[in-house]
């Protein structure tokens, strides 16, 4: 379906989106875990706002579901950084988004907002993509080391490595900041 998608073929989204709408609202769940209580964002409206930018991203080479996924949180993440900037803008540092940098507990607390998450994993990014990419796909996505592995065409070990490295540096980053 995702090739077709990709061909032109534009009932294909519609048709792979209820394959995959429990795994997507768990992302959304995911990114939104950190939020503050009452954010106005809730899963649903947040798989909805990547559904609406998935219409645009037909050029993708679509790997497999597990790639759709992690593209699917990239723009989940996106959709939070802009949410989080429009509500800066309001008001200086009123409504950010605080977040945590961890796999599974809070012993990771990095306790920044999404922004200054967003724009060191941007750095990060340019440093090194693939780490940036590994950052994305296990800390928004939720994919596990396998997974993660899986969709870069690495070995596991080179993603635990890289993980760990790139956890260290973004704490880095926004403790300089």
């Amino acid at each position: 379906m995702l090739l077709a998608w990709r061909a032109g073929d534009d009932d294909a989204l519609g048709r792979i989106v209820p394959l995959v709408q429990e795994e997507l609202r768990q992302i959304a769940r995911r990114c939104l875990r950190n939020e503050r209580p009452h954010h106005s964002l809730q899963a649903t409206a947040l798989v909805n706002e990547a559904y609406l930018r998935l219409v645009d991203a037909r050029r993708v080479n679509w790997q497999n579901r597990t790639h759709f996924l992690a593209m699917s949180a990239r723009l989940m993440r996106r959709v939070l950084v802009d949410y989080a900037r429009t509500k800066g803008a309001d008001k200086r540092g009123g409504d950010m988004v605080k977040v945590t940098l961890s796999e599974t507990d809070r012993a990771d607390d990095i306790g920044e907002d999404v922004v200054a998450l967003n724009d060191a994993l941007e750095t990060l990014e340019k440093i090194d993509p693939r780490k940036g990419r590994i950052v994305e796909f296990r800390f928004f996505a939720g994919l596990t080391v396998d997974e993660t592995a899986a969709v870069l065409d690495i070995s596991p070990q080179t993603v635990a490595r890289e993980w760990t490295f790139a956890k260290a540096w973004l704490r880095r980053e926004l403790k300089r900041d």
